[in-house]
């Protein structure tokens, strides 16, 4: 999703020598209507009708389908932005190709991993199923419930909210988090963990459900007004 002819031509061209099928649209009408057929979505931020971080959310908001988001900003904050908005991972322009391909590879391992351990584990879906008092969390659909209405929450947020879940109550340290959350090679600042840890909060209703413990980390915990 490029709308520089130009650039979107040239990157078409080298995806396709390393054996990737392309289709590329130039704006963020087409790019909502094509990204549910796709297999991987590399999306520009300056598109000429919607802005990509807002394209990007829509995405999200109805597939799972892994995102890059490639940016001429390099400002921090408007690379948290987009992350907080649903995106993979990103790259700030200019960028190689050696370099694309390989933040490709890594969001992909990272995307299918899940989908591959639940199959050779042989669970069913009872076990995917976790709750702390009003909350539930099915690990196999990525659904969300609070007091039974359900909670939209980004890819990121998701599995923050589960690698919480999965020891509730014990504190998960920051590096821990983001190793597994991210990426042991992430390369990003730690606001982006405080401004997940921040919408996960206000997306479960307040800063009760997720304590911090200074120096350390987060952990997950049922209020006491439950």
């Amino acid at each position: 999703m490029e709308d520089d002819t130009r650039i979107a031509e040239a990157l078409t061209e080298a995806l396709q020598r390393f054996g990737h099928d392309v289709d590329w649209v130039g704006s963020g009408a087409e790019a909502l209507r094509a990204a549910h057929r796709t297999e991987f979505v590399l999306l520009d931020l300056g598109l000429p009708d919607l802005d990509g971080q807002e394209v990007c959310r829509r995405v999200r908001e109805t597939s799972g389908v892994p995102i890059i988001a490639v940016t001429a900003r390099s400002e921090e904050l408007d690379r948290i932005l987009v992350l907080q908005a649903g995106a993979d991972d990103y790259l700030v322009k200019p960028y190689s190709m050696r370099e694309l391909l390989a933040r490709m590879d890594a969001v992909a391992r990272r995307v299918h991993a899940p989908a591959r351990a639940e199959r050779s584990a042989g669970t069913g879906a009872e076990d995917e199923l976790c709750a702390l008092g009003p909350l539930l969390v099915d690990l196999r659909t990525r659904m969300v419930q609070l007091d039974g209405e359900l909670v939209h929450l980004t890819r990121r947020e998701f599995d923050l909210l589960a690698a919480l879940l999965d020891d509730a109550g014990a504190v998960k340290g920051r590096d821990d988090l983001i190793n597994e959350v991210w990426d042991p090679n992430w390369h990003g600042s730690t606001r982006t963990l405080d401004v997940h840890i921040g919408s996960l909060r206000s997306k479960l209703g307040g800063r009760e459900w997720i304590q911090s413990v200074r120096g350390v980390g987060f952990r997950l915990v049922l209020p006491d007004r439950h």
